[in-house]
């Protein structure tokens, strides 16, 4: 797969609108995009809280539609754009759906399986190997995240009542 920064920009702007759409609900702002052949076959948003399913994180939601539109497991030939690195579960999925090629915003030093705390791409263990290419939009992304982080603490912390304020 031939790589084109200006074409991952493109697709990384558009996940990035997904993550938006996550943020919207509540939900941390993280976008996915499968493309194949230049036209978006899935996208997803994390909706974790929204539907009480901790597996529907942006990248599943994505690799199921993609799936869902070519009627076929084996995601050959695809590249999927995160803002996020993904993390344990959704690397598993990537490697089984045979994603040849994954595209991320931001490391994610928590849970991130694509280089920060594992890196599952490169696993020799493994069957198939993932092309990674991180940091594309990576302080858009990051800032992304941080400020729904920082409006979500603010919040919280207008919520706490002050100690003897409640009699």
């Amino acid at each position: 797969m031939s790589i084109d920064p200006a074409r991952d920009e493109f697709f990384m702007r558009q996940a990035m609108t997904e993550a938006e759409a996550a943020a919207a609900l509540g939900e941390v702002p993280v976008g996915a995009l499968l493309v194949r052949d230049g036209v978006i076959i899935g996208r997803g948003h994390n909706l974790r809280e929204t539907s009480n399913d901790p597996t529907t994180h942006a990248e599943m939601l994505a690799i199921r539609q993609g799936a869902e539109h070519i009627d076929h497991w084996r995601l050959l030939d695809t590249t999927l754009y995160v803002t996020l690195e993904p993390c344990v579960m959704c690397m598993g999925a990537i490697i089984l759906a045979r994603i040849p090629r994954l595209v991320y915003g931001c490391r994610d030093p928590r849970v991130g399986a694509a280089g920060s705390i594992y890196d599952f791409s490169r696993d020799e263990r493994f069957n198939h190997r993932v092309e990674v290419t991180e940091g594309v939009l990576r302080d858009e992304c990051s800032a992304q995240l941080s400020t729904f982080f920082q409006a979500l603490r603010a919040r919280k912390k207008a919520l706490r009542v002050p100690a003897g304020e409640d009699e």
